[in-house]
């Protein structure tokens, strides 16, 4: 009997070893759900880049007012007729 009592701890001991600190135990889930929390922070992240580079490109594609306020912004272009004033803040005493 004591040694059917010592087998069987031994094997509950190498059983919760394996559950604890095996592959696919106890501490492999937890770096994994580590990891997939990372990750799906990332993908909303990645989601929210994405949803306005495809409102930029449907702004480009649609229609022309997008396309002339980049060229306003970005290069300084002005139209036809119009004048152009820049005002400068000097804030000396």
């Amino acid at each position: 009997m004591r040694v059917f009592a010592l087998t069987l701890t031994l094997f509950l001991i190498v059983l919760q070893y394996s559950l604890w600190f095996g592959k696919n135990g106890i501490s492999d889930f937890h770096r994994v759900s580590d990891e997939i929390k990372t990750q799906r922070s990332v993908n909303v992240n990645l989601q929210k880049r994405n949803k306005e580079m495809y409102a930029e490109i449907d702004d480009l594609s649609q229609g022309l007012d997008a396309v002339e306020e980049r060229a306003r912004h970005e290069l300084g272009m002005v139209k036809e007729g119009e004048t152009f004033y820049r005002v400068i803040n000097e804030d000396r005493p």
